[in-house]
């Protein structure tokens, strides 16, 4: 496989990734014990840490690609494993 590939795919996984962790570590202003600005509505994020988040996503995509490496390389889960019709 060539690393432009495997570069393709990383990027994938992380964009896929990025939305996976999205959620995690986000608390609303009610949690924070302070009130929403005007305007804001009450499930919105008081303090969102883009930086931690895309670490996050960074190191699963990693995990997610490197195993799809290794599947490709060493044959784990193949096509025919997963035709679950025949």
């Amino acid at each position: 496989m060539k690393w432009t590939s495997i570069l393709a795919i990383y990027i994938l996984f992380w964009t896929l990734a990025l939305f996976l962790v999205l959620p995690f570590g986000v608390r609303t202003a009610e949690e924070e014990g302070v009130k929403p600005g005007p305007g804001h509505a009450e499930s919105a994020p008081h303090r969102f840490n883009v930086g931690r988040t895309a670490l996050r996503a960074t190191v699963l995509s990693a995990i997610i690609t490197g195993l799809y490496v290794a599947n490709y390389i060493y044959g784990w889960i193949r096509v025919e494993d997963l035709d679950w019709v025949n």
